[in-house]
């Protein structure tokens, strides 16, 4: 009998002591696809790791892993304000090549979904136009679409539009 090598074992929130792993994927991930972020790799390559630790500290941020090695992220952060606090983010979803079809990037859209069941009603991301397998993970997630920001992101003098979704947790719709 033959075993998959790429078996996720775990989804959890990362801790400051994960700083130097979150550290890793973060930059590899700015590299790869640096049209797919709104950061770059040049800005954080160059942050200490107490700010990733302090990054970690200050937000929700998930992580899959396949035996010790961290293959994925996806972080939540709730809005602030009175009028905004009901809606949270899904960002810096990213999952290391050698576990993409694994299902570790449908399990970090989940346990970021259920993480947000409860403290918001929406919950809402955005994505490169061009990310049709992005696209495909998130409405397969029961993600809509809502909107498109016409030249959201520009790199190497390349324009890139995003598509905005969201995730309606209360099943209205509304």
């Amino acid at each position: 009998m033959t075993t998959s090598l790429a078996t996720i074992h775990a989804i959890r929130l990362l801790k400051p002591i994960d700083a130097a792993l979150y550290r890793a994927i973060r930059l590899e991930a700015l590299a790869a696809h640096p049209e797919a972020f709104g950061s770059t790799f040049a800005r954080e390559q160059e942050k200490p790791l107490t700010w990733f630790e302090a990054r970690l500290a200050a937000s929700d941020v998930f992580g899959a892993f396949m035996a010790e090695e961290l293959v994925g992220v996806a972080g939540f952060h709730r809005q602030d304000g009175a009028k905004t606090e009901h809606k949270a983010l899904l960002w810096g979803m990213y999952v290391r090549p050698n576990a993409r079809k694994s299902g570790a990037a449908r399990r970090l859209v989940d346990a970021v979904v259920v993480h947000a069941t409860g403290q918001v009603e929406q919950l809402q991301l955005a994505v490169v136009s061009e990310n049709a397998a992005a696209i495909r993970l998130y409405t397969a997630a029961r993600f809509v679409e809502y909107g498109r920001e016409v030249k959201a992101l520009k790199h190497a003098d390349r324009y890139y539009d995003e598509i905005l979704m969201a995730l309606f947790l209360n099943d209205s719709g509304q």
